[in-house]
C-alpha cells in the first residue's frame, strides 16, 4: 500500500478545509408571480411554469 512520505498535521489539514462550506442558495422574487424561485429556474406557480416572468407551460384548464 502507499503511504505518504511525511505525515500531515491536524493544523495543515483543517486550514485547507475551511473554504470548503455549502453556501446558501441565492433566491429570487419574481415581479409579476411575487413567487420565490432560484435564479436560472424554471418554477411552478398556480398550475403554471414560469421561467424570467413569463409563462411557459400553461396551466391545463379544468371542464
Amino acid at each position: 500500500m502507499a503511504h505518504p512520505k511525511s505525515r500531515i498535521s491536524k493544523q495543515r489539514k483543517r486550514k485547507r478545509r475551511t473554504h470548503k462550506k455549502a453556501t446558501a442558495p441565492q433566491i429570487a422574487i419574481c415581479k409579476n408571480t411575487g413567487e420565490a424561485h432560484l435564479y436560472h429556474r424554471a418554477y411552478w406557480s398556480e398550475g403554471s411554469m414560469f421561467y424570467k416572468g413569463k409563462v411557459v407551460i400553461q396551466a391545463a384548464e379544468e371542464v
